[in-house]
This record gives structure tokens, C-alpha cells and sequence, in this order.
């Protein structure tokens, strides 16, 4: 094993770098693997979470879950845009995913979303994913900002973006249709300075 070891240093080997860099306090950011088809699939169960996450959807055949959970273990990122399954260290359970998209190299900006299934929500799970996934995307892609949007509904993920150091940016008004109305959309962003500052860098490799 080669190590690396810089001046001013806290001790973090290549091999430690390497091994911790998706692992949280609480959760693993892995692929998504095949077999992961029939947690997703009850997951589309929940329409309340579908439509936090995104939007009910028509219910989807088991047969086409296991495509899915197939397909997406086999897919490449594109230009920086993937989708990563969450799991929790203290019993290996898959409790969510989250996904990059909407990457703009040129503007070094991007968008991302995450979803868990209701009953491991408020578990701290989400909290410890998204700055694994942050500090991908700000310290080795070398991008420069994240966004985000959220229901104007969704009062927990309002509340976990200010609490993950995101700013409250705009409100599209009445931008998505749920339940018979319309909802207004909360758009937040934060930059890779301001991560860091939340969130310093391993200083040695």
C-alpha cells in the first residue's frame, strides 16, 4: 500500500481515503445492485413518499421493478449525473437513494435530489448522506454549486436544507400540481466554499 503523507497533516492514509470516502456516521453511499429491487418497489408503495420525492406514480409490476434494479446496476454515470443507494451501517438495511442530475460543467453547477423510505425518516440517515455526496462532487469532480428543489410542502426537507447549510435562494409559485392544486417550489443552493466551511476537507490524502 502506497501512503501519502503531506506536511501539517492529521494522519489520513491513501487506503483510509479511499475506504471512508462514501462512508458516513450512520450510512453507506453504494450502487444500486439488482437484488435491491423489492425494497425500492415497496418504497413506490408509499404514495405520501412518492409524492415528497417526486410524484405518484402509476403502480409499477414487480417484473418491471427487477428491470429497473437491473439496469440501473449496470448503468454508467453520464457527464457527472448517477444514482446511488443509501445504506445504513448498523444493520445493512437499503433505506433511500439519491441522485445527481442537471450537470453543467461550464457553470460547474448541478442538481440533486434524495428520497428514504418513510419509515426511516428523522433517523439522522439523510443528514449524514448528502454531505458524503457533497464532498464527491465539490472535492473531486471540482464543481462549484449545488441546487436543490423542494416542495414548498415538504416542511422536513425544508428544514434539513437549512440545517445542511443550504440558502433559501427563490420560490417558484405555483410550479407543481399535487392533490387536485397547485404547490410552490423552494429553490436552494449551496457553494463548494460554503461546504467546506460545514464541512473542511480531509487535509491529507
Amino acid at each position: 500500500m502506497v501512503v501519502i503523507r503531506l506536511p501539517d497533516t492529521i494522519g489520513w492514509s491513501f487506503d483510509q481515503a479511499v475506504t471512508s470516502a462514501w462512508v458516513g456516521k450512520l450510512v453507506r453511499l453504494r450502487a444500486v445492485e439488482p437484488e435491491d429491487w423489492e425494497v425500492f418497489w415497496r418504497f413506490d408503495q408509499n404514495t405520501v413518499d412518492g409524492r415528497r420525492s417526486d410524484k405518484i406514480h402509476p403502480p409499477r409490476s414487480a417484473s418491471r421493478q427487477r428491470q429497473w434494479a437491473e439496469q440501473a446496476a449496470l448503468k454508467e454515470p453520464d457527464n457527472d449525473a448517477f444514482q446511488l443507494a443509501i445504506e445504513s451501517l448498523a444493520d445493512g438495511a437499503l433505506v433511500g437513494a439519491l441522485s445527481t442530475y442537471f450537470v453543467d460543467h461550464r457553470a460547474g453547477r448541478f442538481m440533486y435530489g434524495i428520497a428514504l423510505g418513510s419509515e426511516h425518516h428523522r433517523r439522522g440517515y439523510a443528514s449524514d448522506a448528502v454531505p458524503l455526496l457533497l464532498n464527491h462532487m465539490f472535492g473531486e469532480r471540482r464543481l462549484h454549486k449545488c441546487e436543490a428543489g423542494v416542495w414548498a410542502f415538504n416542511e422536513p426537507s425544508i428544514a434539513l436544507h437549512r440545517k445542511l447549510g443550504f440558502t433559501e435562494e427563490g420560490r417558484l409559485r405555483d410550479h407543481e400540481f399535487f392533490a387536485g392544486r397547485h404547490h410552490d417550489v423552494v429553490l436552494f443552493g449551496m457553494t463548494a466554499p460554503e461546504f467546506a466551511a460545514r464541512h473542511p476537507f480531509p487535509s491529507e490524502l
